[in-house]
């Protein structure tokens, strides 16, 4: 395969569309949840749909690595490796809730080449590359052109989250300032500011399968990807995806609990 930004953007496509559809079927399911040792619930359809994007990526790309959510890390020297979330959301999925989606990032080191977020239950698939643009089902999208907070909508996972006081504190600013907050979360909050449908998400714990994926997404997608810290990074532990009329200030009224503490 001639590896142009185009042909990653199909390749972590192609990853997540198959994963995602291995997890689909246990959709809505009689399925057992188990409790991992971080107390987050885990599923067959959550260790199936990642051996699914797994034995694709060996089959095709042997010498890179994978790390992946359930099934750890594969060849960790690897230059390059494939970043894994079969379920973002699991939570959401064992409820029969649709705003769960399958991850896939293809990296070097903490440069993201590509990544793909796919949301079966829903019907929808972003997919992007460095240089290649965003693409939402097959066409192009921006993020909105919204440039004032009062006009903006504003997500998070949990609206009780953060449990950090100095996070929630400036979750609590932002919000406060928006015309609008919700709690549409996980990865479903950044398809929407990918898209043009809100303009803020923000989450306070991300690990680098919930991140990944989605910085080539939002920044190809005309938006800011960064850490709490404003640090334009995939890997910093916490995730703010923006626009651009509202990020400054966005990132701003974040740091405020930081500055008062």
């Amino acid at each position: 395969m001639s590896e142009t930004p185009d042909t990653l953007a199909g390749a972590v496509e192609q990853v997540a569309r198959l994963a995602g559809d291995v997890a689909l079927e246990h959709y809505r399911s009689s399925i057992s949840v188990e409790t991992k040792a971080d107390g987050s619930p885990v599923t067959i359809a959550d260790r199936q749909a990642e051996q699914t994007a797994r034995d694709w990526i060996e089959r095709r790309f042997p010498a890179d690595g994978i790390l992946g959510e359930e099934l750890g890390v594969t060849r960790p020297t690897a230059v390059r490796r494939w970043i894994l979330d079969p379920i973002d959301g699991t939570k959401t999925f064992i409820r029969g809730v649709p705003l769960w989606g399958t991850l896939v990032a293809l990296c070097e080191g903490e440069r993201v080449l590509a990544g793909a977020a796919y949301f079966p239950a829903v019907g929808e698939m972003l997919a992007a590359a460095s240089g290649a643009g965003c693409w939402w089902n097959g066409a192009r999208c921006r993020v909105s052109s919204c440039a004032t907070l009062h006009d903006a909508t504003v997500l998070t996972t949990n609206e009780r989250f953060p449990r950090d006081p100095v996070q929630r504190a400036g979750w609590i600013e932002l919000a406060g300032r928006a015309g609008l907050s919700r709690s549409w979360g996980d990865c479903y909050g950044y398809l929407l500011v990918s898209t043009g449908r809100a303009e803020v998400m923000v989450d306070g714990v991300m690990s680098p399968w919930d991140a990944a994926a989605l910085m080539p997404i939002v920044e190809e997608a005309g938006g800011v990807f960064t850490d709490w810290m404003g640090a334009r990074t995939a890997f910093g532990g916490s995730a703010v995806a923006t626009n651009q009329g509202v990020a400054a200030e966005s990132r701003s009224l974040l740091k405020t609990g930081i500055v008062r503490g």
